[in-house]
């Protein structure tokens, strides 16, 4: 049985490696005083450590710094490291009500793959479901080219709260539980270091990542398709609650002039049926001329980039109704910035400066402003691999990487631009 200062002694050396693994994870090449700078621990330690992670499969060593052309005048020069990108991968999952998205990636974030598979809104029950996003997440592994051993953690998002063990609640809401059909158990069971989360949640960590959320403390993201559905990041931290059901914005339904969780998507493609039902509008109008199952709010859209009158009704319509709901939420949270994601977003140019106008008279200045997200349709799943990312850092010293095979010194750099692996029906992002 260890003694007391052999366990001591093991603990202080995992702390020291988690400590120069955490400092290599932020950087490209760096060298032994590098590390030694940020961690304050002395230079045979550190090169000890480097030696290890190396032989591990953490590291690779680079040529030294004279090779790679930094003059020395004298002695040694000094030895290269950098965290091997190809040292484990991850994946993030999108499993919505409509598709499921599998985004493969390597530890730099790099995305090597991704796949979506069509699924029926309705008729699929959660047996099936669970089924598809095996299948959509393996297609993925196998096009990214790395091991499924490689695979160190898996992120779910869904379109329902939940817990931190990745469970939705149950009570009257059967949707919450056809939506997430206990993913996080099913790929527990399969050997995978899992976490399901909340889209909406999943979507700010890629805004602030990746996105619109970028150099904001403070910020919403409205989900703002069929349904709206919020994450907020206050003072650099998400806002989850006690069962994550922080972003179901149910309190919609009591706000005058909102009534509903129906999302942008929803509402215009329900406003135009309306229209083309009222007989009120002109016969030349796209909302009366195009086949009503291609009544949609991008017809409404185009129509009204095209100056229909009609259309730019709606967006008027569309923007005093956006306008409460940022200024109830935006007014709860006090945020800089509330960004529209999703789908929709790259639709919205011509709404949100109508939603900004109307937002100036029902808010306290200055008004948060309004931003709509470069991410496109595949933000979730983006969000999903920021937050896997984020797991596998913050545990990667009591992880296992895959062994090195890559020649020396390539450090497992992604492959060169133009060589990405993809689905050919994959989603731009």
């Amino acid at each position: 049985m260890p003694r007391e200062d052999e366990k001591y002694a093991f603990s202080l050396r995992r702390a020291n490696a988690a400590a120069v693994l955490e400092y290599a994870w932020g950087r490209t090449a760096f060298t032994a005083s590098d590390a030694i700078a940020a961690t304050g621990l002395t230079r045979s330690t550190v090169i000890a450590l480097c030696d290890d992670l190396v032989e591990r499969g953490w590291f690779a060593e680079l040529p030294n710094a004279r090779a790679a052309g930094e003059e020395y005048r004298k002695g040694r020069p000094a030895r290269r490291y950098e965290l091997r990108a190809s040292a484990g991968a991850v994946v993030g999952v999108d499993a919505g009500q409509h598709c499921i998205t599998a985004t493969v990636a390597d530890l730099r974030g790099n995305v090597l793959a991704r796949t979506y598979t069509e699924i029926d809104p309705d008729g699929l029950g959660g047996p099936e479901r669970v089924k598809a996003a095996d299948a959509t997440i393996d297609q993925a592994i196998a096009l990214s080219g790395v091991p499924k051993a490689s695979v160190m953690c898996v992120t779910v998002g869904v379109p329902a709260p939940t817990d931190r063990d990745g469970e939705s609640p149950d009570g009257e809401y059967e949707y919450w539980r056809r939506m997430n059909p206990g993913y996080a158990a099913h790929f527990r069971a399969r050997g995978l270091l899992t976490e399901v989360e909340n889209d909406a949640n999943l979507a700010a960590l890629a805004e602030g990542a990746l996105g619109a959320g970028v150099g904001a403390s403070s910020y919403i993201v409205l989900m703002s398709g069929e349904r709206f559905g919020a994450g907020y990041v206050v003072d650099g931290h998400l806002v989850r609650g006690k069962r994550g059901a922080a972003g179901e914005l149910r309190l919609l339904n009591l706000v005058e002039g909102v009534g509903s969780t129906e999302g942008i998507g929803a509402l215009l493609r329900d406003w135009a049926l309306a229209l083309r039902s009222s007989g009120t509008v002109d016969t030349s109008s796209p909302i009366m001329e195009a086949p009503r199952p291609n009544l949609s709010a991008e017809l409404v859209f185009e129509a009204a980039a095209a100056g229909d009158p009609a259309a730019l009704a709606l967006l008027d319509r569309m923007a005093e109704r956006l306008a409460r709901v940022c200024a109830v939420l935006g007014g709860l949270l006090d945020v800089e910035r509330i960004i529209f994601s999703g789908a929709v977003a790259d639709s919205l140019a011509p709404v949100l400066p109508r939603t900004a106008a109307v937002l100036e008279g029902l808010t306290h200045p200055p008004a948060p402003d309004l931003v709509a997200s470069p991410l496109g349709g595949g933000v979730v799943s983006l969000g999903a691999v920021t937050r896997a990312l984020e797991i596998v850092r913050t545990d990667a010293i009591v992880l296992e990487p895959l062994a090195p095979a890559d020649p020396p010194g390539t450090g497992g750099r992604p492959p060169a631009p133009g060589t990405l692996t993809h689905s050919a029906r994959m989603s731009s992002t």
